[in-house]
């Protein structure tokens, strides 16, 4: 057995299911770009007031979840590991002075987050999302650009029947009022609630709303709903986002309990589910309007929203729902040789093809040529590339593996014959 493995609720990704891993980040990178949103890579870890101000300190990522690093002696500030990337990046926002940028910025990011959190199915202590931020639009057809967003990623991801859930929670005109009477129906509850709820219900009553103790289900459902308590402001936002998102076709389900986890949320909140499968899984993604996070950070007063989305639980998701994933890239060519010991050769043409933009792998094992065509099967490559005593004129012989049909073809027109046939799909077929 091995002395060490990955630390509890880690895991390794290991080909081929880094090639999923690969394409769902290219995906994301392919359509945010299409949207308009720009790449920010921000650190793996801020000053742990970031988290604590933004995402809110009672809240169970920062009660439960943060990872706190330990400073050297020498070191004064406290830092941890990012929970979420929101914050981080609208920390970015204010001190590049991006809110004298043509607004609004709209950014994304993927990459790695942590919480020290239960491991289960879909839940692990470092696990990736996709991140998109629209920072500087007030209006709601950028919620409704960003939902849409959220769910076209999923479609092209493979992944059918995504519905969003969504709600209003109000801003910091309605939300006091809202937020003392939901105070008051659960102080008349106290006895039924327990205590790490009892504990919240003083500083912050929404988070109640979002708990995951069993034993507040019932409770919540019977609790006054923000829905019902908007200010006209709030009511106006509200609806507009839903016709907007009626007008783009997008599928949405009303849930007023909905509130998210993190303190910075105004308004519009949201998160997408599999269709049919809440009770089997929790959130694969969601996100919502954060107009006061900026100035909680230090910045002037700006609006912002958006999303993050788990990769690690679309994935998961992907495969309950048997959908279909491309497989793992396979090489156009791989180079071989009659002399099992030239490996200089070998080497020399896949380093040619790779520099003319071809995807080849080079057999540099000493194994007979039986073999190393065996190989070059089992990798379902289009092409071996058969590195004989030609070569001394300048050739090499072209096997089309799937038709198996083979020709000479010279070294200076080697790629050009690959990318053209590859191309065309022409197994087989490579007589002009």
């Amino acid at each position: 057995m091995p002395s060490f493995k990955t630390p509890r609720g880690t895991r390794d990704l290991l080909p081929p299911e880094t090639a999923t891993w690969s394409r769902l980040e290219r995906l994301a990178a392919d359509l945010a770009a299409r949207y308009g949103y720009r790449r920010i890579e921000t650190p793996l870890f801020e000053l742990t007031d970031v988290f604590e101000r933004g995402v809110g300190e009672v809240t169970d990522i920062v009660e439960k979840e943060l990872f706190r690093l330990a400073p050297r002696t020498e070191e004064s500030e406290a830092w941890a590991l990012r929970p979420e990337p929101t914050a981080g990046i609208v920390r970015a926002y204010i001190q590049h002075g991006m809110q004298t940028w043509p607004q609004p910025v709209k950014l994304t990011e993927t990459g790695p987050m942590f919480r020290y959190d239960r491991p289960q199915a879909g839940r692990y202590r470092q696990f990736w999302q996709f991140d998109i931020e629209a920072i500087g639009d007030a209006g709601p057809a950028i919620d409704a650009e960003i939902i849409e967003l959220g769910t076209r990623f999923y479609r092209d991801a493979g992944l059918v029947g995504v519905e969003v859930h969504l709600n209003s929670i109000g801003d910091a005109a309605c939300r006091p009022s809202y937020i003392a009477e939901l105070t008051a129906y659960f102080e008349g509850k106290r006895d039924a609630l327990p205590a790490l709820e009892r504990e919240r219900l003083g500083r912050n009553a929404l988070r109640l709303l979002d708990s995951k103790d069993p034993a507040m289900a019932a409770l919540n459902a019977a609790a006054p709903r923000i829905t019902d308590r908007l200010c006209d402001p709030c009511a106006e936002h509200f609806a507009s986002v839903r016709s907007h998102l009626d007008a783009l076709d997008v599928p949405y389900r009303l849930e007023a309990g909905l509130v998210r986890g993190l303190d910075y949320y105004a308004r519009t909140t949201f998160e997408f589910y599999v269709a049919g499968r809440e009770g089997q899984q929790q959130a694969i993604g969601g996100g919502g309007r954060y107009d006061g996070l900026v100035e909680l950070l230090g910045g002037r007063p700006t609006p912002g929203i958006g999303f993050g989305i788990g990769i690690d639980r679309l994935i998961l998701a992907l495969a309950d729902t048997g959908a279909t994933v491309p497989p793992e890239p396979a090489p156009v060519a791989v180079v071989v040789g009659a002399d099992p010991d030239d490996t200089t050769a070998r080497l020399k043409v896949a380093t040619d093809l790779r520099a003319a933009g071809i995807t080849a792998r080079a057999e540099l094992g000493r194994r007979r040529l039986g073999k190393q065509l065996e190989s070059a099967s089992r990798d379902h490559a289009h092409f071996a590339v058969i590195v004989g005593d030609e070569l001394a004129s300048g050739e090499v012989g072209l096997r089309d593996l799937p038709a198996g049909t083979q020709k000479l073809v010279s070294l200076a027109d080697l790629a050009r014959e690959i990318g053209r046939a590859h191309a065309a799909h022409r197994h087989g077929n490579t007589t002009d």
